[in-house]
């Protein structure tokens, strides 16, 4: 399993499929949003919460197509599913080399791009729980929705719009931290609902991506 996912990170750095393109995408987000809102700090730091968390959300749809699809065009995926090794499995490793190459960088740059957005201080330590909480949920999900669009060419519009509704719970719930957080209030409901919906993700998509990749593959 280990070589499994030393291979699928080394494909996701040459293939350019999450790690540069994502961080460029929240980059470019973030600087863009004061420029189009306007300087004001005040109406940055109200907006800043959701508009990290739908930064992040958007630079982890990009490279969602990439999951599956090299292996699928190689072969490697009929290989992966018949070997011994339990495709649940392998789609857990799948899940986990995305969020490696997209999710964890975006947890470790968010307090630099909440600076460009005047996220108040004390949310910062929110962000990063957040993010680092709710990330894991958005690759899990990815990986089903990838999973549902193996094959499929120019699938990538069809994966956006069957992923995006799955998304908008971890986004509401992700950012409702942030800013509560921010404004010095009980953020317990809104982490715990983000914590289930995590633990919810991994404890059952994996099952369910192994058998739509399985039906895919006849």
């Amino acid at each position: 399993m280990s070589a499994l996912l030393t291979r699928d990170l080394r494909l996701a750095m040459r293939a350019g499929g999450g790690f540069g393109l994502g961080l460029a995408f929240f980059l470019i987000l973030a600087v863009l949003v004061p420029l189009g809102v306007g300087p004001e700090q005040a109406t940055l730091a109200l907006i800043a919460p959701g508009i990290l968390w739908v930064g992040a959300l958007l630079a982890c749809l990009l490279s969602l197509d990439r999951i599956f699809a090299l292996d699928y065009e190689d072969g490697s995926l009929d290989l992966l599913a018949t070997a011994p090794v339990p495709l649940e499995a392998v789609v857990s490793i799948k899940a986990l080399a995305h969020w490696l190459t997209t999710g964890l960088p975006l947890v470790l740059i968010s307090p630099v791009l909440g600076l460009l957005l005047h996220l108040p201080p004390s949310a910062y330590g929110w962000l990063i729980l957040s993010l680092a909480l709710g990330t894991p949920a958005l690759s899990v999900i990815g990986t089903f929705g990838a999973a549902l669009t193996v094959g499929l060419k120019r699938g990538g519009l069809l994966l956006s719009l069957l992923v995006l509704p799955l998304y908008i719970p971890t986004l509401v719930f992700g950012a409702e931290v942030v800013s509560r957080g921010a404004q010095g209030l009980d953020i317990s409901t809104a982490l715990a609902l983000l914590g289930g919906i995590t633990a919810g993700a991994v404890a059952i998509l994996p099952f369910a991506s192994a058998l739509v990749i399985r039906i895919n593959l006849r």
